[in-house]
C-alpha cells in the first residue's frame, strides 16, 4: 500500500477517535507503519512457558486466506535478552483472522458444521500453540530427512492480538518466491513422468516443478509418518491449492532442485465429508474415514509422533520436553468443542469434557474482544448466566448485539447513549461512515481523493453504500469518472493507439515488464535483456499483432449476440423461456467451437502479414494458432520464443497470472492452476511444434499418397445419407437440423483424421488441404443421397441447400480433424 495512503487511512482513524464514540474503532487489518505490541509466548525447547514482551514494526502486509493474515514485521524491543527474536530483524507475523469478512463468514461456517464450535486456532490460545508444537517437531523431522535444516520454516511464539481479536504466531521469515514459470518443450515427456515412468533427469525438463512436487510428496509421506496427518493436507499437491505453501528461498534461486521451505502448516477451511472443495479433497475424506476422522481439519495422533520421536531419540533429545506440553494442550484443544465426530457419547456423561468446553468458551469470547474481565469473572461463576450468553449468541443479528451488550461496559454505555443522546447518534452515524470509508479504500474501491467527498456528503455515502454490495471494480467502475474512462479507453482506444503508436508501445512493454519482475515472473537480468531488445524491429511487428488480437476480441461476443437477437426476432411466435434457451444457445455454442469469428478475423490479419511480408518463417506459428478461439490470444507470445524466449516467457506468464487471479481459491499465486494454464498456453505449443518438426522429418522418408480420399468421402457421404433416408422412410419426416448436426460434426473430425493418418509423407497443409476436399465431397453425397433415393429429382433447391450448409460445416470440421492429428503428441 502506498504511504499517501496509508496516510489518509490515519486521517481518518483520528477523524474516528474525534468523535469520542464510546465503542473501539473496528480494526480489519494493520497497514504499513503501524506499531504494536504483544506479550509472545515463547516456544522454548525446554518446555517452559516464558512470556516476553515484543514491540514491532508493520513493514507491509503480505496478504490474507481463510487461514489468517500475514505480515512483514521488524523487531523494535525485547523484553528479555533469553529470546528466539533479535532487534532490527525482520520475522512473518500471522494473525488468525481473515481481513475479508465474506471469509471469515465462510470460514467460521464450516468449522461450525464440522465441529459445532468457533475457529479454535483464532479464540484458543491451547490449539493455537499445538499447531505451533506440532510444527516444531515437524522442523526437526525434515531437517534430517531433507538433510536441510531450513526445510520447515521455524515458529517462535504465539500471541493474542486484542485488536483484531485473534491468536496469531511469529515465525521466520523467508525471503522466497512460489515458483518461477518454465519454459518446457518437452512437456509430454513430463506428463509421462507425473504418471510415474522413470525417466532419466536428462529427459526432462521444468526442474523447478519436479523439485517442487517431489518435496511435497516427500512430505507429505514424512507428515503421515509421523501421525500429522491432517497437517499433511495443506501439502497434498492433488488440492491444487497447496503449492504456495511451500516457498523457493531466493539464496538458491540458481539452483532448480533444492532450497524449499514449507511455511504454512494451518489450515483455513474445514474438510467436510460431504463438501470436497477440490479435485483431492475425495482421496482425502476417503483417507480420513479410514483413519476415523470423519471431519478434517489439523488433528494429529500424538501417540504416533511419541513412537517416532523414540525412534530417533537422539535426534529430538533437545526438544522432547515439548511432547509433554503437546499432549495437554491437544487434551484442552481437543476437548474445547463439542466434536460429535469425535467426542461421540462423551458429550452424555464426561463432566470434565463439558468444564474444558466452557473454560475454552469463556476465554475464546475474551480474545474475540466479546467480554470484558468483569463479565468474564461472573461467566466464571454463575452457570445461568454462562448458558444464557451461550445461546443467545446463536441467534442471527439480534444474538452479537445482546452478548456485546450484556459482555463489555463500553458497549452497554455506547448502545444506551444511542437511544437518548441524539448528537452521539449522529457522531456515531458519521463514525460508521469513516469505518466503511477505511474499508473501502484498503480493497481499492475508492481512491483516496473520493473519500473526501465521500466523508462530507450523505448523499454520495448513500450512492458507495450501496455500490458496495457488489465487486470493487463494478464499485469503481460507476462511482469513479477517470477509471470509468480509463476502462473504456483501455478496451476501445488503447489497441489502436498501440498499433500505430510506436513509443505508447515501448511504453506499454516496459510496464507488463516491470510489473513482471515485481511478480517475480522474471529476474533482474532477465528485465535487463527484455528492455535492451526493445527497440527491435520484429518486437515492434509483433506487438502491433498483439493490438489487433485485443481489437478483434470482442468480435465473437458481438456477433453470437447479434444472430441470436436475429433469431429472435424472425421467431416471435416461440415462448419465452424457448427464446431464451435458443439465444443462451446460440451464445454458448460461439463461445465453445474452436474457430470462431474473432479468431478467424485474427488469422485472417495474420495471414496477410505474412503475404504482405512475404514471410512465413516468423510467423508460422502465429498463422497456426491465431485461426483457434482461446490459444490464439498467445499465438504471439508463443511466436516471439523463436526470436525472444525471455519475452515471451514473461507476456504468456504475465497474462497467466492475471487470468487465474479471478479464479476463487485455486486462482492463488503459485498454485498449480496457474502453472497448468501456463503449460497449456505456453508449453504445450512449444512440444506441440517439436512434435511437428519431428513428423517433418520422418514424412520427407514417405511417399505422398492423396487418393484414399476418395473411398474415404464416398464411404461416409453415402453412410450418413442413407441414414438419413431410412430415418424419413420410416418417421415420415426429415430429419430436423439439431438432430443432423451432432453427426455432421461427428463425421467431419472423423474423416479428417482418417484423412490425415493415411497422408503418407504430405506436408501439414496438404493433409488439411486434402481433408477439406474430403468434407467437401461428404457433403455433396450426403446431400444427394436421400434425393436420389426417394425419386424426388424436382428437389434441387432444397438439394442445393443441403449441400451448401452440410458442405460448410464438414468443410471446417473434416480440417479440424486433420489439424487436430497435426497437433497430436
Amino acid at each position: 500500500m502506498e504511504l499517501n495512503t496509508v496516510q489518509v487511512i490515519k486521517s481518518f482513524e483520528n477523524r474516528f477517535a474525534a468523535q469520542h464514540i464510546q465503542r473501539p474503532l473496528r480494526v480489519e487489518r494493520y497497514d504499513a507503519g503501524d506499531l504494536i505490541t504483544y506479550e509472545v509466548a515463547l516456544i522454548a525447547p525446554s518446555g517452559k512457558q516464558e512470556t516476553i514482551q515484543v514491540s514491532l514494526l508493520i513493514e507491509r502486509f503480505v496478504g490474507g486466506g481463510f487461514a489468517g493474515q500475514v505480515y512483514k514485521i521488524k523487531v523494535l524491543s525485547i523484553g528479555s535478552e533469553n529470546s528466539p527474536f533479535h532487534v532490527g530483524g525482520t520475522y512473518a507475523l500471522k494473525i488468525f483472522i481473515p481481513p475479508s469478512r465474506g471469509a471469515l463468514l465462510f470460514r467460521n461456517l464450516l468449522y461450525g458444521i464440522g465441529f459445532q464450535g468457533p475457529f479454535q486456532i483464532q479464540c484458543n490460545p491451547d490449539a493455537a500453540r499445538a499447531g505451533a508444537l506440532w510444527q516444531k517437531f515437524i522442523r526437526r523431522a525434515a531437517a534430517l530427512h531433507f538433510k536441510d535444516e531450513y526445510a520447515v520454516n521455524d515458529v517462535h511464539g504465539i500471541l493474542i492480538d486484542h485488536t483484531l481479536g485473534s491468536c496469531g504466531e511469529i515465525s521466520n521469515w523467508v525471503e522466497g518466491r512460489t515458483w518461477r514459470l518454465e519454459v518446457d518443450n518437452y512437456v509430454d515427456i513430463l506428463t509421462r513422468w507425473e504418471k510415474g515412468e522413470a525417466i532419466e533427469d536428462d529427459a526432462l525438463g521444468s526442474p523447478e516443478y519436479r523439485a517442487k512436487k517431489k518435496f511435497l510428496q516427500d512430505l507429505v509421506s514424512l507428515l503421515h509418518e509421523m501421525g500429522a496427518h491432517e497437517f499433511a493436507r495443506q501439502y497434498e499437491w492433488s488440492t491444487w491449492k497447496s503449492q504456495p505453501n511451500a516457498l523457493k528461498r531466493l539464496e538458491s534461486d540458481d539452483e532448480p532442485d533444492c532450497g524449499l521451505t514449507a511455511v504454512d502448516f494451518r489450515a483455513g477451511l474445514t474438510l467436510l465429508p460431504f463438501l470436497p472443495m477440490s479435485p483431492g479433497d475425495i482421496k482425502l475424506i476417503l483417507q480420513g474415514i479410514k483413519q476415523g476422522s470423519l471431519v478434517q481439519f489439523d488433528r494429529g495422533k500424538v501417540n504416533t509422533l511419541e513412537a517416532y520421536v523414540k525412534n530417533h531419540q537422539a535426534d529430538f533429545a533437545d526438544i522432547s520436553p515439548l511432547l509433554e506440553e503437546l499432549k495437554t494442550c491437544e487434551n484442552i484443544y481437543r476437548n474445547s468443542i463439542p466434536d460429535i465426530t469425535h467426542n461421540h457419547f462423551r458429550l452424555l456423561y464426561d463432566r470434565n469434557l463439558y468444564s474444558t468446553m466452557a473454560h475454552s468458551a469463556i476465554t475464546g469470547w475474551e480474545v474475540r474482544n466479546l467480554i470484558d474481565q468483569t463479565a468474564k469473572e461472573k461467566l466464571l461463576t454463575n452457570k445461568l448466566f454462562f448458558a444464557f450468553f451461550l445461546f443467545i449468541g446463536l441467534i442471527p443479528f439480534i444474538g452479537p448485539i445482546i452478548r456485546r451488550i450484556l459482555g463489555r461496559q463500553d458497549y452497554r454505555s455506547h448502545y444506551a447513549r444511542l437511544i437518548y443522546d441524539i448528537p452521539y447518534l449522529k457522531r456515531t452515524l458519521l463514525a460508521v461512515r469513516i469505518e466503511n470509508i477505511i474499508r473501502w479504500i484498503r480493497a481499492g474501491r475508492i481512491t483516496e481523493e473520493k473519500s473526501e467527498k465521500i466523508y462530507t456528503s450523505f448523499l454520495h455515502y448513500s450512492y458507495h453504500l450501496f455500490l458496495s454490495f457488489f465487486s470493487a471494480q463494478i464499485h469503481r467502475f460507476f462511482s469513479d469518472r477517470p477509471y470509468f474512462i480509463e476502462t473504456l479507453y483501455s478496451v476501445m482506444i488503447k489497441p489502436l493507439r498501440l498499433y500505430f503508436n510506436a513509443a505508447l508501445r515501448e511504453e506499454w512493454l516496459k510496464s507488463m515488464v516491470e510489473e513482471g519482475e515485481q511478480m517475480q515472473l522474471v529476474s533482474k537480468e532477465d528485465v535487463r535483456k527484455i528492455l535492451s531488445q526493445i527497440q527491435e524491429p520484429f518486437i515492434h511487428k509483433y506487438l502491433k499483432s498483439l493490438a489487433v488480437h485485443v481489437i478483434m476480441s470482442p468480435a465473437t461476443r458481438v456477433i453470437s449476440v447479434g444472430i441470436a437477437i436475429l433469431y429472435l426476432v424472425n421467431h416471435p411466435e416461440i415462448s419465452a423461456w424457448e427464446a431464451f434457451a435458443i439465444a443462451a444457445g446460440i451464445i454458448a455454442f460461439f463461445q465453445i467451437i474452436p474457430i470462431s469469428p474473432g479468431s478467424l478475423a485474427r488469422g485472417l490479419y495474420v495471414l496477410f502479414v505474412v503475404i504482405k511480408e512475404r514471410n512465413l518463417k516468423d510467423y508460422s506459428i502465429a498463422l497456426t494458432l491465431s485461426f483457434f478461439k482461446y490459444i490464439g490470444y498467445f499465438s504471439f507470445p508463443i511466436q516471439m520464443t523463436y526470436r525472444y524466449p525471455t519475452l515471451a516467457r514473461c507476456m504468456v506468464g504475465f497474462w497467466t497470472t492475471k487470468m487465474v487471479r479471478a479464479v476463487p481459491v485455486f486462482g492463488e499465486a503459485g498454485a498449480l492452476l496457474e502453472h497448468k494454464i501456463f503449460t497449456i498456453f505456453y508449453n504445450w505449443p512449444l512440444t506441440i511444434r517439436r512434435k511437428v518438426w519431428e513428423r517433418r522429418d520422418r514424412r520427407e522418408t514417405q511417399k505422398i499418397r492423396v487418393w484414399h480420399t476418395v473411398p474415404i468421402s464416398i464411404f461416409f457421404g453415402i453412410l450418413s445419407g442413407y441414414g438419413e433416408y431410412l430415418y424419413a422412410s420410416i418417421t415420415g419426416f426429415a430429419p430436423t437440423f439439431f438432430y443432423i448436426l451432432p453427426i455432421i460434426l461427428i463425421l467431419g473430425l472423423l474423416s479428417g483424421i482418417l484423412i490425415n493418418i493415411g497422408s503418407g509423407g504430405a506436408s501439414s497443409l496438404k493433409r488439411v488441404s486434402y481433408a477439406v476436399i474430403g468434407g467437401f465431397g461428404i457433403g455433396i453425397i450426403n446431400a444427394a443421397v436421400p434425393v436420389f433415393m426417394a425419386d424426388q429429382i424436382t428437389l434441387a433447391v432444397a438439394l442445393l441447400s443441403d449441400v451448401a450448409w452440410k458442405s460448410f460445416i464438414l468443410v471446417i470440421f473434416s480440417a479440424m480433424g486433420a489439424i487436430l492429428m497435426e497437433f497430436k503428441v
